[in-house]
């Protein structure tokens, strides 16, 4: 029997609610969204079988892929993303690390995915109808190079990754 006064191992985590995060860029925040998707890593994986192994297999792991990320919020006359956009549009693409930053309740930042050379893929804005009452919701997708993941820390979670002459990132280490 556990005392009061003891937490059973693993019970020592800050679990926080998924409805306070933003957008940040350049250190600045840029938008509170109202939804995010797509956040995911996959590892392609190669499966063999051994002749006469039949108690296991043999895994080998590939390419890793991220999923694209789906944001979407009350369309607004903030056009920081649609800006963002069109100089894709117009073959001027640019090439951004972002952080989607949540928070807990009382407003400091437990855990930051870092976006690595995130770009806009799409752009949607609603149906427009002139019978309805509902909250005109923007959405906006973007695909990135990397991933990394922060915790603890307050707002503008800065990275060591630089971009090098190939288009690579490093982490500046030899």
């Amino acid at each position: 029997m556990v005392s009061t006064t003891e937490r059973p191992k693993g019970f020592g985590h800050n679990y926080i609610a998924t409805n306070r995060f933003y957008v940040e860029m350049e250190s600045e925040l840029k938008a509170s969204f109202s939804e995010c998707s797509g956040l995911d890593v996959q590892i392609d994986k190669d499966v063999y079988f051994e002749g006469g192994v039949n108690e296991q297999q043999r895994v080998f792991l590939k390419q890793t892929k991220f999923g694209d990320i789906t944001l979407k919020r009350g369309l607004s006359d903030d056009l920081t993303f649609w800006d963002w956009l069109n100089k894709l549009l117009g073959g001027q693409p640019e090439r951004r690390d972002m952080n989607i930053l949540l928070f807990n309740q009382a407003g400091e930042t437990l855990q930051a995915w870092v976006l690595h050379g995130a770009i806009p893929i799409g752009w949607r804005t609603p149906t427009l109808k002139a019978d309805s009452n509902g909250v005109a919701i923007e959405e906006l997708t973007i695909t990135y190079e990397g991933l990394s993941v922060k915790t603890s820390g307050v707002g503008g979670v800065t990275t060591d990754l630089k971009r090098k002459a190939d288009g690579y990132f490093s982490s500046g280490a030899s």
